[in-house]
């Protein structure tokens, strides 16, 4: 892309809402990682990664918005509602009240000053020395918030912490106290990270602990986000496991929890086990495009925890590894059970008086059935690792056994003089067509409808002399 039109795609992202920004990085994240269109995903990752982090002083946030310039550190660790966060994410819900308490009673003062810095920026349309007044006031906060987030022995905060809001905030103060705080030393690290480890081994590693050398970035509350900046330019996020067992200089559990970075194999936990409520979700919805993506994920990430770390079982991240697989082949097998069924309601002979002139199938439940087949396909591919070995082949080889007979002896169907059952009948050969390209490939599906198309017809070859 040429200069001009670079600088028109770092305008257009950087007046996207945080939102959209985020949900932009997350896609085209997922597209390098399946090696979709690689240039232009990468190209367009690293702009929108310089207007979030604010690299690029083009892509520069509204100056009329002082909650936004204030909180914009903390734009990569947010979570949204529904999602829940672990150490090193912060949910944006908390925000607006924490926002509140700042201007309110936290730090009245330095907001003022702060407030005047960016009315002085907006009359003379001058960004000098703004950002200073940003970091001064992103300094006072984080001080302010600290000042009372921090438990006192024998002391009672409660009553000045409900004031700021509910407990899922308190418990987001001290995380956002503590990114403000260290916001230039996250600011370096994210500098110093390459955009995407397409391997994250030994000399990845090696600088990785490098970067991480920071006496600032090394607080039991600033390592989970600099962990979290790592993890989010990991190919594959849970690989963040093996920068804590090169810490920790043994895969035995105990050593691993025993270092500072042990947290990372919580974090890698966590983060499965909301890829797997997101799978199941998908599931109960009968959303299936990201099923395999899913899929591939949690049996990557459960495959890695279980060979490259010696978990015990009665352990508590042994039980939870235990949990999130169970949980999965539980969502998993109830889904693949109930394939075949489907199947025969579509494709299974009724009799000529059962078919009317309105007996129709419905194509969306058609394609919804086919997309179930996909997915029993899919399973195949992660079964043995996510337990669900025995289940996924008895399914995929009764549907092949089941929709192979059906299909034939549909087509035989369709022999003979027009009628409504014929039509009907011929709407269930396109069905179980189609469901022939998922089970069987395009191959033999092109040959059933060629089949079909002769039945229809009436082209019988004559039977062949004794």
């Amino acid at each position: 892309m040429g200069q001009t039109s670079t600088e028109r795609l770092k305008e257009y992202l950087a007046e996207l809402p945080p939102q959209a920004q985020a949900l932009l990085m997350r896609e085209f994240e997922r597209a390098l990682e399946r090696g979709e269109d690689t240039a232009v995903a990468g190209f367009v990752l690293e702009q929108l990664r310089k207007v979030v982090r604010g690299t690029d002083e083009q892509a520069r946030p509204r100056t009329d918005d002082p909650a936004r310039l204030t909180f914009r550190p903390l734009e990569p660790f947010l979570v949204e509602a529904g999602v829940p966060a672990r150490a090193g994410q912060i949910r944006r819900a908390s925000l607006v009240p924490v926002w509140q308490w700042l201007v309110r009673d936290g730090a009245p003062g330095p907001f003022k000053a702060f407030g005047a810095a960016l009315a002085h920026a907006k009359e003379t349309g001058s960004v000098a020395g703004l950002d200073d007044a940003i970091r001064s006031f992103q300094l006072a906060a984080a001080e302010a918030i600290v000042k009372i987030a921090t438990p006192v022995p024998g002391g009672d905060k409660q009553r000045a912490l409900a004031r700021v809001g509910p407990s899922d905030v308190v418990e987001d103060m001290l995380p956002i106290g503590a990114v403000l705080g260290a916001h230039d030393a996250l600011e370096t690290l994210g500098a110093r990270l390459p955009a995407d480890f397409r391997l994250f081994d030994e000399p990845q590693i090696a600088s990785v602990m490098a970067a991480l050398n920071v006496a600032s970035l090394q607080t039991p509350q600033v390592l989970p986000f600099a962990l979290s900046l790592l993890m989010q330019r990991l190919s594959a996020p849970w690989q963040i496991i093996r920068l804590a067992i090169k810490i920790a200089g043994s895969d035995d559990e105990v050593r691993v929890a025993a270092t500072s970075c042990g947290v990372a194999v919580t974090m890698a936990l966590h983060d499965l086990s909301v890829i797997a409520m997101s799978l199941r979700a998908d599931i109960r919805r009968g959303r299936f495009d990201d099923v395999a993506d899913h899929l591939k994920t949690i049996h990557d990430g459960v495959r890695g925890l279980r060979t490259e770390l010696d978990l015990r079982n009665d352990s508590a991240w042994g039980r939870q590894l235990a949990s999130l697989r169970a949980d999965i082949s539980n969502a998993l097998q109830s889904e693949i059970d109930g394939v075949p069924g489907k199947v025969r309601r579509l494709l299974r002979q009724r009799a000529d008086k059962d078919i009317s002139a309105s007996t129709r199938l419905d194509p969306s439940e058609v394609e919804e059935t086919a997309a179930l087949i996909d997915f029993v396909a899919v399973c195949r591919n992660y079964a043995s690792e996510l337990a669900i070995n025995e289940v996924t082949l008895r399914t995929f080889s009764d549907l092949q056994h089941y929709v192979e007979r059906s299909t034939e002896a549909l087509v035989q169907s369709l022999r003979g003089p027009e009628s409504r059952a014929r039509s009907f009948r011929h709407t269930q050969v396109k069905a179980a067509i189609r469901f022939c390209d998922v089970l069987f490939g395009h191959d033999y599906a092109s040959l059933m409808n060629r089949a079909a198309e002769n039945a229809l017809a009436g082209d019988r070859k004559p039977a062949k002399a004794g």
